[in-house]
């Protein structure tokens, strides 16, 4: 019996999001007294042995480079083979593209229970049941899994990681890996930018800005922040700025730990993709904006006026640390 981890890997290094999988995972070790290994798919650059240090006693990888792109259907039957061989009886994905596309085919595989989109430990005191965001992260669902091998999705952010001492063994498994029925033609890659899945903060814009040529008020405050820069819907569609900028309920869904939004008004569809993060700030001019029923933190006021100062006094405090 074990706990079996998938650390989800890209470019030949672990995803952050799988940090926190990890410790989620060696946290229901802790609870159900068993022990929690981690699975990776691919080649690897980063030391495997060193993911001991999130609860990890073992790391089995399949070093295949047919396995550096997902193919969601070959990595399902890779990843419940390699639970069998394990004696995995709880699986955990990060509930990231991969985590969704991977999770419930393996559960199929396996005629296992899945929980998606958990956001707090199971309660193990009385059977096994797992708390998810349902609705659109408006509420929540208590969910318990019944069968002998049980799979979480964990939501991102939404359990802390932590980091110890120790190291795993790193084993090479036995399992052969079939030719992948996808074949990549070509990577477009957006550089010199922080992802928007992985970003820590992001500084969102929508029509309050009035046009793509006021942009730069949004990038001056993102670049002394170190963030992430995204959109709403009208700003992607109005091409004022990529697409892959579009957050919300159609777009990338983001859960960083401080999500600034600047003229967004904070329609249900928006809210839906960025309510998972820790802290919201919301800049606006309207304080009827349905924006600010959701924030932390609000400010009324024209963002042309509050953003400049904002950033000024950021760069100011950075100058004197």
């Amino acid at each position: 019996m074990s706990v079996l981890i998938l650390a989800d890997q890209s470019e030949g290094h672990i995803k952050k999001a799988s940090f926190e999988a990890l410790t989620y995972g060696a946290a229901i070790a802790k609870q159900t007294g068993t022990t929690a290994e981690a699975l990776v798919l691919g080649t690897v650059n980063d030391d495997l042995s060193a993911l001991g240090k999130y609860g990890i006693s073992k790391v089995h990888q399949l070093a295949s480079e047919t396995l550096n792109h997902v193919d969601a259907q070959l990595y399902a039957k890779l990843i419940a083979e390699a639970a069998t061989a394990t004696g995995a009886t709880v699986i955990v994905f990060s509930h990231n593209q991969t985590g969704k596309a991977v999770a419930s085919r393996v559960a199929a595989r396996l005629k296992a229970g899945i929980v998606t989109g958990a956001c707090a430990l199971p309660d193990t005191s009385n059977g096994f049941v797992v708390r998810k965001t349902v609705f659109s992260g408006k509420a929540f669902a208590n969910v318990r899994i019944n069968s002998d091998v049980k799979i979480v999705s964990l939501n991102p952010n939404s359990y802390h990681t932590t980091a110890g001492e120790g190291t795993a063994e790193v084993l090479q498994m036995n399992i052969a890996v079939d030719t992948s029925r996808i074949k990549v033609t070509a990577v477009n890659k957006v550089s010199g930018e922080v992802p928007l899945t992985e970003a820590d903060i992001v500084v969102s814009g929508g029509r309050g800005l009035k046009g793509p040529e006021n942009w730069g008020v949004l990038l001056d405050l993102a670049k002394e922040l170190h963030a992430a820069t995204a959109c709403s819907r009208p700003v992607g569609d109005a091409h004022w700025r990529p697409h892959h900028e579009h957050v919300g309920q159609t777009g990338v869904q983001v859960a960083p730990n401080l999500y600034i939004a600047l003229g967004i008004s904070g329609a249900i569809q928006h809210l839906a993709g960025v309510n998972r993060s820790k802290i919201i700030v919301v800049i606006n001019k309207d304080p009827e904006a349905p924006f600010f029923k959701a924030a932390d933190y609000g400010i009324v006021g024209d963002l042309f006026e509050v953003v400049p100062k904002l950033t000024e006094e950021i760069r100011k405090m950075k100058a004197a640390s």
